[in-house]
């Protein structure tokens, strides 16, 4: 590292841009102009993420400088030991404290998180997070978002519309999800002047995954992206506070192109170590209870929890699959940093060119009653699938509609630093453990934090 400013110059006001699936070749091929005209003459590197590098691990990771061996979280999903089940997207924070909640409790400085999962509950000052009202069989009756401050839904609302959740995840997911968040963000610096606000714009995540990461949908989509940011930080050079503002565009792993489904419970299945029971609405569903090995499938990554006298068979099931380049034991999880008693017995990590998929039917007339539909509660498995919609059903059943995943390390994010605050310090690469340092040393209070960091700042 070179040029490095004075420790004593901080940042006033940080402001963090998630622009997930943004990878330095978009910015090196042209693709994101404004982006890289902001950021031009500022230090830019390609990010390592986590392992697995999927939305959660890598979002904790991120905003808490830990590996998912230390925070825990290994998946989207959260496998129970007690009594056998799985839930997606459903965890709470519990003990794991973001950048966010520490600046605000410990520092006394305006916080704001939007749109990153397991807000509720934030020490947060300013926060937006989906919060649909369902009914008991999950479906959709009204929309909703919970908020700090109290009442903050209804003001966007008012002035945006309701927040679009059909566009946020689903076959008609696109760019009008992260239009309204950008919209939510100006509203809330208007409003509450955070002196840290983090902003999570999902949808390049939805056309990489669609058409694969080279795909020209996936160009337009960049470029779609690039203008809506440009947008917000033409507006932003605008505020009160531009000249003490740095900000941060970070993203969270990047996309191999993918061919190769993989399905691992299929294949416990057929070797009689995964039971399947008729489910409430017909079809077949998992019983997960009753069943020897279980795989609870995210993307490019598979965690696989057995009953003790059967993990060494499972291991030799899933490690012939096609598709399958490594099956992790106990021995080598610390390496990938899933040491964690939340990770599988086994962990499965696929050939670049594959992902795995949670189907354990032969028949697509055996599927339980929530496959073709958009429950995200009921899956016990990540379904990328849910971007299509289906022939007989709302969503497709077709896995090798699927062009593009991640979990993978090798498949990087980016990471970059403008504004007028910005630092000079240069840096080749950057591990997704060191953000959140950086950040608290740009604002000056990582003294102040009674949160520990396991990365270290650039600035140091």
């Amino acid at each position: 590292m070179t040029d490095q400013r004075p420790q004593t110059e901080t940042a006033q006001r940080i402001i963090v841009l998630d622009v997930v699936g943004l990878e330095t070749k978009h910015i090196d091929a042209g693709l994101a102009p404004n982006i890289a005209a902001f950021l031009e003459g500022h230090p830019t590197a390609p990010l390592t993420p986590p392992f697995p590098a999927v939305t959660l691990s890598s979002q904790t990771t991120l905003a808490t400088g830990q590996s998912p061996a230390t925070h825990g979280d290994v998946s989207n999903g959260e496998y129970n030991r007690t009594d056998d089940s799985v839930a997606f997207w459903e965890r709470d924070r519990a003990d794991r404290t973001r950048l966010w909640d520490a600046a605000s409790s410990d520092t006394g400085l305006t916080t704001g998180a939007l749109f990153f999962q397991h807000l509720i509950g934030t020490a947060a000052d300013v926060a937006v997070t989906p919060s649909p009202i369902e009914d008991e069989n999950n479906n959709l009756l009204e929309m909703d978002c919970w908020t700090n401050p109290d009442g903050f839904y209804e003001t966007l609302e008012e002035e945006y519309g309701h927040f679009p959740l059909h566009n946020y995840w689903g076959p008609t997911a696109n760019e009008q999800s992260s239009e309204w968040i950008l919209s939510a963000a100006r509203e809330s610096i208007t409003r509450h002047d955070p002196d840290l606000l983090w902003v999570y714009l999902p949808h390049l995540d939805y056309d990489a995954q669609r058409h694969g990461p080279d795909s020209s949908e996936m160009q337009d989509a960049v470029g779609v992206i690039d203008e809506l940011v440009g947008e917000f930080l033409e507006w932003l050079r605008d505020s009160h506070r531009w000249d003490e503002t740095a900000v941060n565009v970070v993203s969270e792993y990047g996309f191999h192109a993918v061919d190769t489904p993989v399905f691992p419970n299929r294949a416990l299945r057929e070797a009689g170590l995964l039971s399947i029971e008729k489910g409430r609405e017909g079809g077949e569903v998992v019983d997960i209870p009753g069943s020897a090995a279980f795989a609870m499938v995210d993307h490019q990554v598979a965690h696989v929890y057995t009953d003790d006298d059967v993990t060494g068979n499972a291991r030799d099931v899933l490690g012939a699959l096609d598709g399958v380049e490594t099956v992790v034991t106990d021995t080598a999880k610390e390496s990938y940093g899933v040491s964690h008693p939340n990770s599988g017995d086994l962990v499965l990590v696929p050939e670049q060119d594959a992902w795995f998929q949670y189907y354990w039917w032969a028949d697509d007339a055996d599927a339980p009653y929530y496959a073709r539909d958009m429950d995200i509660h009921e899956k016990p498995g990540y379904d990328p699938c849910a971007l299509f919609f289906g022939d007989d059903g709302l969503i497709s059943l077709d896995a090798t509609k699927i062009s593009g995943s991640h979990g993978r390390v090798d498949a990087p994010g980016f990471y970059g630093i403008g504004g007028p605050a910005a630092p000079t310090v240069e840096f080749d690469e950057i591990d997704a453990q060191t953000v959140a340092p950086t950040i608290a040393d740009l604002l000056g209070i990582t003294s102040d934090l009674s949160m520990t960091f396991e990365g270290n700042s650039i600035l140091e």
